[in-house]
């Protein structure tokens, strides 16, 4: 379990808990389960349903399962399973022993089907897909009952034991539950409980070629683990009826079903079939692209478990549809970055600077905070020399009004070493582009001290160059430039792919203590952002960075406001 809780905040499921331990329900017991389809690779949403299964299952003295429910072959990979292990791993939650399956299940859903049979209570249908929809009906017309809706119960059983065989094709027959096809929710208008489907399974081969739809499995999984508190996302609140029936006619331990409210990102899409669809397309490089929701995406990007943690305590549980801000996500990780990543100076977009009238052959160390956050991770040795490199944009030859960083004639301090003034400019003759600067220092000013008590308004990062260690930086940002690109039902929302989510710099200068730097660990540049050495593309020889996030936080302001 996450050795680090966030502050709990109330929240409705929280209080149904504590209501059901005073009276007494399930001798006391909390069971919770995340139940994902490895049909996909999980994201930030199922993130929120896995901290509040397991957290609730922690905060009672509960448990809590991996379950996934794996019954549609068709979409279902061996690949999915280990990388929903791998996200809940390193989400900080333990399940122990209990790693289920669907497919475990799959010889005791099928004998409990034969018993609804048994009951008068399911059928052999032989209507098409396309017939079901067609009888099913409207909200406001009642649906039509099937032809076959009155076998014989011996005629079901042969024919359900027949299909379960292979005698079959495909979309021949389903199993249907008998309930009322005039039920005011259409879930109850005899539902399918199982189709064929002659398809192998990644976990039991060719042994079965029916099987069970979500709506039947779900409920029997529950209840057969033992689960006491059904936590759901709020499409299930109309299926929580058929849900209740299939227990109560197997008179069978029945779990509690609760909805809460999804995650839905800003500027951002939370569907596993849509982000199949920008990794086929190749709008983004793989699941774990850094600018995907998915948690392998931001776990490559460089955000942390514990921001992660944190930001689902922070939106809370609601029964209502809503919006998260991303900006609320990206706060999150400032806030767990500005604590434990060291600060070091990298230049992103570099502009040389010669110190005109400091000693061609001399170079000194300065000493340079490590983390202002934290004194224990103390200090380190950076080198300063003639040549340095700054950033393009802290340099206007022509500045606007209210520039205070570096013009002709300004004089501005280089972060832990000394004040430097421009005094002249050089240009490439050919092009007119600014090549390189000519500065001069004040050496009585180590330290970025002016004895004499002068003040300047701005404060560079630098390298120097003889130093420096060449690297390539990913700026990501947004993967869409419209909060909501899913609104607009008559666009596609892949038109709304931001162009410019990535944007990469291969010729950036970083302090020399980043040259051993290990994949996935984190750093502050200075003044530029959050920054994380990328797992995949970082090699012997090659380092590459991932930006996390900009140092500016537009949620801090709001919070503050709030």
């Amino acid at each position: 379990m996450a050795s680090e809780k966030p502050q709990r905040t109330p929240n409705f499921i929280r209080n149904i808990i504590i209501k059901d331990l005073e009276q007494g329900k399930n001798e006391g017991r909390v069971h919770t389960r995340f139940p994902p389809e490895p049909n996909g690779y999980l994201h930030i949403g199922h993130a929120k349903s896995i901290c509040l299964n397991f957290g609730l299952a922690a905060e009672f003295s509960g448990l809590c399962n991996l379950r996934f429910d794996d019954t549609n072959p068709v979409k279902e990979e061996e690949e999915y399973v280990r990388s929903i292990i791998e996200d809940v791993k390193w989400l900080g939650f333990d399940w122990e022993d209990r790693l289920y399956y669907a497919s475990d299940y799959f010889k005791q859903m099928y004998e409990y089907a034969v018993q609804l049979i048994k009951k008068g209570k399911a059928y052999v249908c032989d209507l098409t897909g396309d017939q079901i929809r067609e009888y099913r009906g409207t909200l406001t017309k009642p649906g039509v009952e099937s032809p076959y809706r009155n076998r014989p119960i011996d005629e079901n059983l042969d024919l359900f034991e027949r299909m379960r065989t292979g005698e079959f094709p495909d979309g021949s027959h389903t199993l249907r539950a008998k309930i009322d096809m005039a039920h005011k929710n259409l879930n109850m208008r005899d539902p399918v409980m199982y189709r064929i489907l002659h398809a192998a399974h990644h976990r039991t081969g060719d042994q079965w070629c029916i099987y069970p739809m979500y709506d039947w499995a779900h409920g029997l999984e529950d209840s057969i683990e033992g689960i006491t508190h059904s936590i759901c996302t709020l499409e299930f609140e109309d299926h929580r009826p058929l849900y209740d029936w299939f227990l109560d006619q197997l008179g069978v331990h029945h779990p509690q079903q609760i909805e809460f409210a999804r995650l839905n990102l800003s500027y951002t899409v939370m569907s596993k079939r849509r982000l199949l669809e920008l990794v086929k397309e190749g709008h983004v490089s793989s699941w774990d692209d850094p600018r995907m929701p998915t948690l392998s995406g931001l776990r490559r990007r460089g955000y942390t478990p514990e921001s992660i943690r944190n930001f689902s305590e922070l939106i809370g549980v609601a029964k209502r549809e809503s919006v998260v801000d991303i900006a609320m996500l990206e706060y999150c990780i400032r806030e767990d970055l500005n604590k434990q990543a060291p600060r070091v100076m990298g230049v992103l977009k570099p502009l040389k600077v010669v110190i005109v009238n400091y000693p061609q052959a001399e170079a000194e160390y300065l000493e340079a905070i490590n983390n202002p956050e934290d004194s224990k991770m103390g200090t380190r040795q950076i080198p300063f020399s003639r040549e340095l490199y700054i950033e393009q944009d802290d340099f206007k030859e022509n500045p606007p009004k209210k520039f205070y960083r570096l013009a002709p004639g300004q004089e501005v301090r280089l972060r832990y070493a000394y004040f430097i003034k421009c005094v002249d400019v050089i240009k490439d003759p050919q092009t007119g582009e600014i090549t390189e600067l000519h500065c001069s220092y004040d050496p009585e000013t180590r330290g970025g001290h002016a004895p004499d008590g002068r003040k300047v308004k701005a404060t560079l990062h630098w390298v120097s160059a003889a130093d420096a260690i060449d690297a390539e930086v990913r700026l990501y940002d947004r993967l869409f430039n419209v909060p909501d690109p899913t609104s607009d039902k008559d666009q596609n929302y892949k038109t709304f792919l931001n162009p410019n989510s990535l944007e990469i710099l291969s010729n950036c200068k970083l302090e020399p203590c980043l040259a051993d730097a290990k994949p996935g660990e984190k750093y502050q540049f200075e003044r530029n952002g959050y920054f994380c050495v990328d797992s995949v593309e970082s090699t012997t020889g090659r380092l590459v960075f991932n930006r996390i996030v900009s140092l500016k936080d537009s949620w801090a302001k709001i919070e503050k406001r709030l």
